[in-house]
């Protein structure tokens, strides 16, 4: 600066000086904010996280009702309910179409005499839609009609014929006994095949041939009287025979609709010809010897066990498509017989009204703690005159103890236990588990980490060197291991998952303290002479949690995981319900239940995620750096 630079800088006239605060005090203004103390400010900064708020809601849900929901549910877990396995889940009423306990079938066989699907019970089927036309099968089932007998001779020597014969009856010369014959008009569906047959009357085992061989396949009819008065004879005991010749090389056959056998009104074993005849084929197949070998009326067999064989063809069965109400299946009204003491106890604990003199009428129900809906008779003492019995309708729930209808949200499983009580239960295990796992690991790994990351050099390589080794073993042979000799206990999974749990934990926690402690704060706090608690826990550890918390977090839904991985592997726990176990169990119906595995499956999922995005919203929540900050 020159001189007259600096003269012109001093000619400020000293009015210009004046002072800001001539009067009062000049000290700092009160903050108008409360102080936010670190806990708070990391709630808010948690909250701030939409997805992380909606995760921990979803995570208190869950862990709710693995607490409460075994303690409150009404459903036995621990015994085992033939009459309800597989109960659709239900939460609305029945036709509402969805959640409502019902479950559509397809092309099921339906059973044209009881007119319902076959096997199914008729009160609990719902929307049934019947296809217009038959389907023809070349099998004999209980449920099909019509069709061909298939008359097959299997012998491929061309030298032995078969002998298709029916059950012997009664012909007398006082009546007019005829057998008409209709065989199938689809004889040419294995044109090289179509067999040469004779048709011959057994007559008190005699033979008499009624049509030589032929390959004719038109309708016949044959006047048996006229046969049997040729014969010279009144009365005989006879049969009709279908003989098959054998084709060289192949298989021959005949097909046959049906065999009428006919006689005058006058004839007193009309009902003994109808039992012999057959009309529907498939059903004349089906008839066999029972248990004790005894052949029924009207069977129609072989001579020759040999190359004699009797199937269906193009037998008719119809196919519906329907939905199934699982509940009406197991709790709908049934008949029950009461006897006179059970009915004046219903009475006398005020539950119905009841007058034998005037009889089933005269019931008046009074109370839902009466299991009968409506009588439908009454037996009384042919002595005293007085009940004996009752029969009447009572709804199959109030005989199992129910006082109304259950309804299980989840269905039910193959030993009819509730599925929801039973999986809440299940996780109830599974997370204390997690949770116990979670602590040891977590406070373990932090120690182990802190030691090798603050103090390094030696400590840190022995340390180290000592990880590298137990990381080295794969979990699942350390639990292997543990399970061999410890059993299949809950102690033996907290303790092998503990052995190497810990490691990650302890890595991040290492990685984290190599970052921070010589960053210029902890340097000069060293310098100000504090102490390695004091650095460890108060400068280091909390800038180091975001990042450790949130990956030690995720060990809860992971040890959930390993451990319904290991029950797949039939090493889960023994003896301790458990989510893996119960997966485990229901695999094997994943097709026809698949509801047992996709629910549970949901629930883990909505729970790893969950947990995934709470990890995250804590991460930011106790970050030191983020402190004060608005995202």
């Amino acid at each position: 600066m020159n001189k007259q630079q600096f003269e012109q800088y001093n000619s400020i006239p000293d009015s210009k000086f004046v002072f800001a605060h001539e009067e009062g005090n000049l000290h700092d203004k009160k903050l108008d904010t409360k102080a936010v103390s670190f806990a708070r400010d990391s709630f808010r900064r948690f909250c701030k996280n939409k997805s992380s708020v909606v995760a921990a809601i979803i995570l208190g849900i869950i862990i709710l009702f693995a607490i409460f929901a075994p303690m409150f549910s009404t459903h036995d877990i621990n015994s085992v309910s033939p009459k309800e396995v597989f109960l659709e889940p239900k939460l609305f009423e029945t036709g509402t179409g969805f959640w409502d306990g019902t479950r559509k079938y397809k092309h099921i066989v339906y059973d044209t005499i009881n007119e319902t699907p076959a096997n199914f019970y008729k009160g609990a089927v719902l929307n049934l839609t019947l296809d217009e036309e038959p389907t023809l099968i070349d099998q004999a089932l209980s449920y099909g009609r019509g069709g061909y007998v298939m008359f097959e001779n299997q012998d491929k020597s061309g030298i032995e014929p078969a002998t298709l014969s029916s059950d012997s009856f009664t012909v007398t010369d006082k009546g007019h006994y005829k057998a008409s014959v209709q065989f199938g008009n689809q004889t040419n569906i294995y044109n090289e095949n179509i067999g040469e047959y004779r048709i011959l009357l057994n007559v008190n085992n005699e033979q008499v041939t009624l049509k030589d061989w032929s390959k004719d396949y038109s309708s016949c009819e044959f006047d048996l009287s006229n046969t049997l008065q040729t014969l010279g004879l009144e009365s005989a005991i006879v049969k009709l025979q279908f003989e098959l010749k054998a084709t060289e090389g192949a298989y021959s056959y005949i097909l046959l609709k049906s065999c009428v056998f006919t006689a005058d009104d006058d004839v007193k074993n009309t009902e003994e010809l109808q039992i012999v005849s057959f009309t529907d084929a498939t059903q004349m197949v089906l008839l066999s010897k029972d248990a004790f070998g005894v052949i029924p009326k009207g069977y129609w067999g072989g001579i020759s066990k040999n190359n004699f064989r009797k199937g269906v063809y193009a037998s008719e069965v119809y196919y519906c498509d329907f939905v199934f109400d699982t509940y009406a299946n197991v709790y709908d009204a049934i008949e029950v017989t009461y006897a006179r003491s059970e009915i004046d106890e219903f009475i006398k604990n005020g539950w119905c009204k009841y007058d034998a003199s005037i009889g089933p009428e005269s019931f008046e129900k009074l109370s839902d703690e009466c299991p009968i809906d409506f009588v439908t008779g009454q037996t009384l003492n042919t002595r005293t005159g007085k009940l004996q019995e009752l029969t009447a309708m009572s709804a199959r729930y109030r005989q199992m103890g129910y006082k109304n209808m259950p309804k299980f949200i989840f269905g039910t499983d193959a030993n009819g236990i509730d599925v929801f009580t039973q999986m809440f239960n299940g996780l109830r295990t599974s997370l204390i588990l997690g949770v116990c796992t979670f602590l040891f690991c977590f406070l373990f790994g932090l120690v182990w980490g802190s030691t090798c990351g603050y103090f390094g050099g030696w400590v840190d390589l022995s340390m180290e060197r000592f990880t590298d080794i137990l990381g080295g073993v794969p979990w699942i042979v350390v639990m292997t291991l543990c399970i061999l000799h410890l059993g299949n206990n809950f102690f033996t999974f907290f303790l092998a998952l503990c052995m190497t749990g810990w490691m990650g934990t302890a890595g991040l926690t290492r990685t984290q303290f190599y970052r921070f402690k010589n960053m210029e704060h902890v340097l000069a706090a060293r310098t100000l002479g504090a102490k390695d608690w004091r650095l460890i826990f108060k400068h280091i550890l909390p800038n180091s949690m975001g990042t450790i918390i949130t990956s030690s977090v995720l060990m809860i839904p992971s040890v959930i995981y390993s451990e319904a991985t290991l029950a797949y592997l039939n090493l889960g726990l023994k003896g301790t319900s458990s989510f893996g176990v119960m997966l485990s169990d229901n695999q094997q119906y994943i097709q026809s239940h698949p509801y047992l595995i996709v629910i549970p499956s949901i629930v883990m999922a909505l729970l790893m995620i969950s947990f995934n995005l709470f990890g995250n919203g804590l991460r930011d929540a106790v970050n030191p750096t983020l402190r004060g900050s608005e995202g």
